[in-house]
């Protein structure tokens, strides 16, 4: 059995992760599980899977949980979870947000296999990422979907292997569900409650991925995750807007051939593709029945009502800390949209404005990378509380 470590266990992405270990019995043993906040679901967790060793976000719920778990090392803060996350041999990062970070690094740092749901630790610091990935064991395997399909189609093609590798790849493409809101217009966006918001049409996920899924802002992050993932750059990362969220995303050769791979949307295939690795498991999570499909739409994204997207790639293109900065007023704006204290227009429109005032920071240390968070997010209430603070 390989151990894996979980942190976020509560969460969307680790509730699937721990349906992918109960459909495949004897494979993983949960050595390691974490959650900030749903301390009695991880109290339960914690009876069915009995890791060694559980981290509460919540250091004041630290002795609860020990009462209700005799035998079981309980801890909390930053060095629990840096520790959490070197058990495994697997590690699943499904924390949300900048906190994934710390999993992130340590994981690397570690030289274990990183199954990586937290993009914006990736996106964030990507230069400080990318030196830890280079640890020897170290491994880092996509869980989004789309960057999943992209190594996938990848793989399938021998790129990580060949001597040619990525020199064959003409471009990337990643499919966008469209989200909620997909054919509207801006002056149509004007009104839009966080219910609204928060109907995504395809996909389950926490309330801030399907945020920024309805403001493609997600797509935004994930073009910077596919430039940090898989190297090429930003004028061969392209979006498309497919509604079915059935192809997942799409490489396309020097030879014009496109590898596509295609799968109901479920992301425990995508979860169970990164923990097995390079095995594949044997649970057909998002079998297609081609005699239902009926049709497959793709169309361009709307950045004139969608504007994200393009800010997400004005950041990347400006490298160092400017992704940082335009992760961390995203999470800043996205929580004011669901605390009802902007409206979802205004989300964009506070990135913009941190964006601009970004000044060159180099993103050499993990310091650095903090600090411009931490400028970014007081920068993002500065303006929501300048700006729209009544209403």
């Amino acid at each position: 059995m390989l151990s894996l470590s979980l942190l976020g266990s509560t969460g969307s992405i680790g509730v699937q992760t721990l349906d992918v270990v109960r459909a495949e019995p004897g494979v993983w043993d949960v050595v390691a599980l974490g959650a900030g906040r749903s301390v009695d679901q991880l109290i339960a967790q914690a009876r069915e899977f009995c890791p060694r060793l559980v981290v509460v976000g919540d250091p004041e719920r630290v002795p609860e949980v020990k009462d209700a778990l005799p035998g079981v090392s309980v801890a909390s803060g930053p060095t629990a979870l840096a520790e959490a996350a070197a058990m495994g041999e697997v590690v699943v990062n499904g924390v949300v947000g900048f906190a994934g970070l710390p999993v992130t690094l340590a994981a690397l740092e570690a030289g274990r296999r990183l199954a990586l749901a937290n993009k914006e630790s990736l996106i964030a610091a990507g230069p400080v990422v990318q030196r830890a990935r280079r640890t020897p064991g170290a491994e880092l395997l996509p869980v989004d979907s789309e960057h999943c399909a992209v190594h996938q189609c990848l793989r399938a093609n021998d790129v990580f292997t060949s001597e040619a590798g990525m020199e064959r790849v003409h471009r990337i493409v990643l499919t966008a569900s469209g989200g909620p809101f997909r054919g509207r217009t801006l002056s149509e966006l004007a009104d839009v409650t966080v219910e609204h918001a928060l109907a995504h049409p395809t996909w389950s996920m926490g309330p801030k991925i399907t945020v920024d899924s309805s403001t493609l802002m997600n797509k935004g992050l994930e073009v910077i995750e596919a430039n940090e993932l898989f190297g090429l750059g930003y004028d061969r990362i392209e979006v498309v807007v497919h509604p079915q969220s059935v192809v997942h995303s799409m490489v396309e050769y020097t030879d014009g051939a496109t590898i596509a791979q295609l799968s109901l949307p479920d992301m425990r295939l995508c979860i169970g593709y990164a923990i097995a690795y390079p095995d594949r498991i044997a649970t057909p999570f998002g079998r297609i029945d081609w005699a239902e499909l009926r049709r497959l739409d793709f169309e361009p994204p709307d950045t004139e009502a969608f504007p994200c997207l393009e800010l997400a790639y004005v950041a990347g293109r400006m490298g160092q800390t400017a992704p940082a900065l335009l992760n961390a007023a995203n999470e800043v704006a996205v929580q004011a949209f669901l605390d009802e204290r902007i409206p979802w227009t205004a989300i964009p429109e506070v990135l913009e404005t941190v964006l601009g005032e970004h000044d060159g920071t180099e993103a050499d240390s993990l310091e650095a990378v903090m600090e411009i968070d931490g400028r970014a997010r007081a920068a993002a209430e500065q303006v929501i509380g300048s700006q729209y603070a009544c209403g």
